[in-house]
């Protein structure tokens, strides 16, 4: 009877995307022995003064539940970083809240917004805890395709996907997995779409910092946006610290009590040591960008490169750390297969992008490789690629 019943309510609403793609990737390369540039987890430890913070913390403060929205050393960390990069001061008692991780930030987010029926324009392919959160939240999912090649925003396409239920609209830049930073003018067309129809933003900035073409825009800092947009980041990509899932949603104290409502009964709390050393992550000097810049640059070139001379047709991310590369010229059908080749028969782990797109089938003729990995694994996997030409 449970059973029945839990099929009936979460189990059934979230059967098309416990898809276990990622899953199953995960587990044939490992079975196949093959060099992984499916997953998005870097190859190396975040910083040791990071790391000795938290540390620290676990010795000298307290390991009991730390406040709700997060401990008050990072919610002035985090201001003081929305200070310095945007210019706007933010209230850290009431705009801001902690979460174990972005995944958490934007499930609150779903959760304390939106009633069901309420529409949520999404853009794909499609980060998949985006569907997943309308969900949760019994929110409706209405997509607009990034078409391939440029995956630039066509503000027609935009318009066209609003109806009079629509509530909300999920922006994320940098963009998995095509690596687009969206550029003002794109922005602007969320803005206008957004204050024209009353809409909330929800942007996903947890790439923020790797930026190797063009210029990460915040549209909460477009005008009239700060009060209807919800910032989510964490510092997982940046600090090459995905295990440690520390989080937070940066917006006005309206939106703000709406995550804290939801967040308050998912996770409660997020563990107190990863926050001292999110706080430590957060005062890192701008050198330390500029590094985490060139090694990705550096690394997302020698990929790009490599995938070029292979024969595939590579889109060069402006930003985040995916390649997406179009398969075509190899003869397979679709992605799925091509994937199941790379694996079985070539020894290198990639993505299917099919899954991140719902409505359009334009993944089938992509691939997604990731590139947080070391040049020597990035070497390996297109040495074992060769195999491809043949």
């Amino acid at each position: 009877m449970f059973s029945t019943l839990a099929e009936m309510s979460v189990a059934s609403r979230l059967a098309p995307f416990g898809s276990t793609v990622f899953t199953e990737i995960t587990a044939l390369a490992r079975a196949h022995g093959a060099v992984d540039l499916g997953q998005g987890y870097p190859t190396w430890e975040g910083p040791d003064f990071v790391k000795e913070a938290a540390i620290e913390a676990i010795r000298h403060a307290s390991n009991q539940y730390p406040p709700s929205m997060g401990i008050a050393e990072l919610r002035e960390a985090i201001a003081r970083r929305w200070l310095t990069d945007t210019g706007m001061s933010v209230d850290p008692d009431t705009e801001i809240t902690v979460t174990s991780g972005c995944t958490e930030a934007l499930a609150a987010t779903f959760l304390g917004l939106f009633e069901p029926g309420d529409e949520v324009i999404l853009f794909e392919p499609v980060y998949d805890a985006y569907p997943v959160g309308c969900a949760l939240s019994g929110a409706v999912p209405r997509y607009v395709t990034l078409h391939h090649p440029g995956f630039r925003l066509r503000a027609d396409e935009l318009e066209a996907a609003v109806t009079s239920r629509t509530r909300a609209v999920l922006v994320n830049t940098p963009h998995n997995p095509t690596g687009r930073v969206f550029d003002r003018a794109e922005l602007a067309a969320v803005a206008d779409l957004c204050r024209r129809h009353d809409l909330v933003a929800i942007t996903d900035e947890v790439y923020e910092r790797m930026v190797y073409d063009g210029e990460h825009l915040r549209l909460a800092t477009f005008p009239g946006m700060w009060e209807r947009t919800l910032t989510l980041s964490s510092i997982g990509k940046s600090f090459s610290l995905t295990g440690w899932k520390t989080g937070w949603a940066i917006g006005p104290e309206h939106l703000t009590a709406a995550v804290r409502a939801a967040h308050q009964f998912l996770t409660f709390t997020t563990p107190n040591p990863m926050q001292h050393g999110a706080a430590a992550a957060l005062a890192a000097p701008e050198d330390y960008y500029v590094e985490l810049v060139a090694g990705y640059r550096r690394r997302r070139d020698l990929l790009t490169a490599g995938l070029a001379e292979l024969g595939f047709e590579v889109t060069v991310p402006e930003g985040a750390y995916y390649v997406l590369a179009d398969h075509t010229r190899f003869g397979f059908a679709d992605d799925v297969t091509f994937v199941h080749h790379l694996i079985e028969d070539v020894g290198v782990a990639a993505i299917p992008p099919s899954a991140f797109y719902p409505v359009s089938d334009e993944g089938r003729r992509l691939v997604r490789f990731a590139f947080c990995k070391d040049e020597a694994t990035l070497g390996e996997a297109l040495r074992r690629m060769q195999r491809l030409r043949s």
